[in-house]
């Protein structure tokens, strides 16, 4: 089966040949510009766990999404992203990680993502 020729690298200026998107050298750390764990939650991953556990205790490890006695995940109901508190506990529930959590959290990014296309939450002049 043929293949595709190789291309430049995506980023501009370099003149690799790559099979797809960017060099070794030119790779982009996979979440590069995000803010840490800490500022994004305003706790520490200890204190994140800490929290978990106490939810799932409290749900009895059981979805709210569909019910079943499955959760192994706790999640933000309303995100903190939308407005959602990332320590309100009523805002806090156990879910699966699949397929709820996976579906809510795609859900969720195309929202993101539909609000930066239309500059939602940028300051304008």
């Amino acid at each position: 089966m043929p293949t595709a020729p190789q291309t430049r690298c995506a980023e501009p200026g370099c003149m690799t040949l790559v099979d797809h998107g960017r060099c070794d050298e030119c790779k982009r750390p996979a979440w590069e510009g995000r803010a840490p764990f800490e500022q994004r939650y305003g706790m520490s991953r200890s204190e994140w766990e800490t929290i978990t556990q106490r939810i799932l205790r409290r749900d009895e490890h059981t979805c709210y999404v569909c019910g079943k006695q499955e959760a192994t995940q706790v999640d933000h109901k309303i995100s903190v992203a939308e407005g959602g508190s990332p320590r309100d506990e009523e805002n806090l529930g156990a879910i699966c990680a699949a397929p709820c959590h996976e579906a809510k959290s795609k859900a969720e990014r195309i929202r993101a993502a539909q609000r930066a296309r239309a500059g939602v939450g940028e300051s304008r002049s």
